[in-house]
C-alpha cells in the first residue's frame, strides 16, 4: 500500500493553487483546444509541428491539473500561530553573523517556495535550521555543499 503524501501549505498557498486550477480548466484548456483545431485544419498531422506543440501543451496542462488536484486532496493547511516561534506561515528576520546582513523570509511548505519572493521552504537548509526556534536564538545552517554559517533570529511575526 502506497503512503499518502501530505502537503503542508498556508491558506494563501491553497488559494493560489485553487486559482491556478480554475485558470487551467477554464482558460488554458479552451485555448489549447483552439490551437489543436487550427493545427488539425492544416492537414497532414504526421509532420505538423503546430499540432505536436499543441499536443505537448495539452499534456502539460492535464498533468498540472492532476498534480494540483492531488495536492488539494492531500493538503494540510498550516494555521499561523501568534507566538514568536518559527514555523510555516511566519515571517522571520535574520542576521547573517558573518556579513551582519539582515534579511526577511516568509517560511512556507516546499510547494510554495519561491526564493525570488523570499518564500523559503521549511525543508531548505535555512528553513530546517530555524524551524521551531525563537527570537534571539543563533542557529547553524549547513548547506548541501557542506558550507556552515550562523544566523541570528531577530524577529518572528
Amino acid at each position: 500500500m502506497a503512503v499518502k503524501q501530505v502537503f503542508q501549505l498556508t491558506q494563501e498557498g491553497v488559494d493560489n493553487l485553487k486559482s491556478e486550477l480554475t485558470h487551467l480548466k477554464d482558460v488554458k484548456r479552451g485555448e489549447n483546444l483552439e490551437a489543436l483545431k487550427e493545427a488539425r485544419a492544416q492537414g497532414d498531422l504526421s509532420e505538423n509541428a503546430d499540432y505536436d506543440a499543441a499536443r505537448n501543451e495539452q499534456a502539460r496542462i492535464e498533468s498540472r491539473i492532476s498534480e494540483i488536484e492531488n495536492i488539494l486532496k492531500n493538503v494540510k493547511i498550516i494555521k499561523t500561530t501568534t507566538d514568536d516561534i518559527v514555523n510555516i506561515g511566519k515571517t522571520v528576520v535574520v542576521r547573517f553573523l558573518e556579513s551582519k546582513e539582515e534579511k526577511e523570509f516568509y517560511l512556507v511548505g516546499s510547494i510554495e517556495a519561491d526564493p525570488r519572493q523570499r518564500k523559503i521552504s521549511v525543508e531548505s537548509p535555512i528553513g530546517k535550521a530555524m524551524l521551531n526556534k525563537g527570537e534571539g536564538e543563533v542557529v547553524e545552517v549547513k548547506t548541501e555543499t557542506g558550507r556552515i554559517f550562523s544566523i541570528e533570529i531577530m524577529d518572528v511575526k
